[in-house]
């Protein structure tokens, strides 16, 4: 029989199509994920156990610090199971602390210039027993890893000695062990504007007129109080005098291990705010997954030939709002699940908040019902398990190998698109036998929506509160 290859090439491209999406474990198809269970395990392993020391290097004019530091790695045994769980209810608490805070606001209720921009290593707090994300920065001459948090203003840390501290992995912040630390008097205007910033109503006590106190609640029974301080900062060989932060003399809540948080919101006191002399208000991050070694990089300044996206950046403008000046706030015009737009009147009329220190994105419940509706009904053919927490919308996929997963797009205003990665789709909590819709519902429709960083893994986000407007290119996050 005669061998015509223009009929057998369709085969031999079919086969080779097959075989590169067997090799890579998933790629995208159409509107959907090929992504295989065991990959989605792998993604799901909670760190390593060894942990080395912090480098440093000079990269495109900028300092790249790498933030793995042998002291601050857990090696205690942990429930995952359980703790996840607990991570998720708190997060839920966070989120509804934070529309109480935007009900209130609604309701009326010096740098040194020694580089233009910085790199700095970013990783899951896994290993600290936290779902949100981790650097290593400087005050004074001791080292802090800090949670980042885009929906809160104050950097805080835990100081010595303290009335009452959490547990933290590495040594408290000692002022009395830094010659370049001085605290912040109740008449300085720095103090007058922490009510602003914090909402914190008793800056000043009567039992000490001359230090500037400070309170921050973050509504799921976590909070932080203490005095403001001033500090060297420094990050991957840069030096900023003169840096607010609190220091944190009673702190409790779901901190982990880390030394507190760097805030990064817009206002006067947030870190962003005071080195935009030297970098500008621009900030950009690309959150990696939990995977063992996984690591990603926070680069604060504008320079995008330190990025490794892979797809070209989009900007969308930020939602103007003189009430909401502290968040970051965009205009969501749709949502697509596999390529079908989801139906919704709320598109286009008011916003949605990035927060990299919410977990899990929340959307309206009309909205939610909407998309839940859709993915079920084209993730389809898998026994349904219980809901996890927060997530109602899981599945038991014992003995599957390989899923198909519904892609998910979010659109917003000048026609940009985050194209959620595989990995922000699904939610697994256990050992791949049970997996979760990774979305969230609301409790009232008027309550604003939040993209959590669960979504923006494996996207560089960029911040640029000058220009207002904010970018989105798909990266897959290395710190290499």
């Amino acid at each position: 029989m005669a061998f015509n290859i223009a009929t057998m090439l369709p085969f031999f491209l079919s086969f080779v199509f097959l075989y590169f999406i067997i090799a890579n474990g998933g790629c995208e198809l159409e509107q959907k994920k090929m992504f295989k269970v065991q990959m989605l395990q792998r993604n799901h392993q909670f760190g390593s156990k060894g942990c080395i020391l912090p480098e440093s290097r000079k990269e495109k004019g900028a300092i790249v610090l790498e933030m793995k530091d042998r002291g601050y790695c857990s090696e205690r045994k942990i429930n995952w199971n359980r703790k996840l769980q607990k991570q998720l209810i708190f997060d839920d608490l966070r989120v509804r602390s934070m529309q109480n805070r935007i009900r209130a606001k609604v309701s009326g209720h010096n740098s040194s210039e020694q580089s233009s921009e910085i790199q700095i290593p970013l990783a899951s707090g896994i290993n600290l027993e936290t779902l949100n994300y981790i650097v290593t920065i400087g005050l004074g001459n001791q080292n802090m890893t800090v949670i980042i948090d885009t929906g809160s203003d104050l950097t805080w840390v835990q100081c010595d000695p303290c009335m009452s501290c959490y547990s933290q992995q590495g040594p408290v912040f000692n002022p009395s062990n830094s010659s370049s630390y001085n605290s912040l008097l109740c008449n300085s205007s720095t103090c007058q504007n922490l009510q602003f910033t914090t909402g914190n109503t008793e800056a000043c006590e009567s039992n000490n007129p001359s230090s500037c106190n400070y309170t921050v609640s973050y509504g799921d029974g976590s909070f932080t109080d203490g005095e403001l301080g001033v500090e060297h900062l420094s990050f991957g060989g840069i030096s900023v005098s003169n840096f607010v932060f609190g220091c944190g003399r009673n702190n409790k809540g779901l901190f982990g291990g880390v030394s507190g948080i760097m805030g990064l919101g817009r206002s006067n006191l947030s870190m962003i705010s005071q080195t935009n002399t030297t970098f500008g208000g621009v900030f950009s991050y690309c959150l990696p997954t939990t995977d063992s070694g996984a690591s990603g990089s926070l680069v604060i300044g504008n320079e995008s030939s330190l990025f490794k996206n892979l797809t070209p950046i989009a900007y969308t403008s930020m939602v103007s709002n003189p009430q909401l000046s502290n968040f970051y706030v965009l205009n969501l015009t749709g949502i697509d699940v596999g390529g079908v737009a989801i139906q919704d009147t709320s598109f286009g009329n008011g916003g949605i908040l990035i927060d990299s220190g919410t977990v899990i994105t929340r959307l309206a419940p009309s909205l939610y019902n909407a998309l839940k509706a859709e993915f079920l009904k084209q993730f389809s053919g898998y026994p349904i398990a219980p809901a996890l927490s927060i997530l109602d919308t899981c599945f038991n996929l014992t003995g599957i190998e390989e899923v198909s997963i519904p892609t998910l797009s979010m659109h917003f205003e000048n026609n940009v698109d985050l194209n959620v990665d595989a990995v922000g789709i699904l939610y697994m909590p256990k050992d791949g036998s049970q997996v979760c819709l990774a979305l969230a519902s609301l409790s009232d429709e008027n309550d604003m929506a939040i993209i959590g960083n669960y979504q923006q893994r494996n996207q560089r986000v960029i911040y640029d509160a000058k220009q207002s407007k904010i970018g989105f290119a798909r990266e897959d996050c290395s710190f290499i």
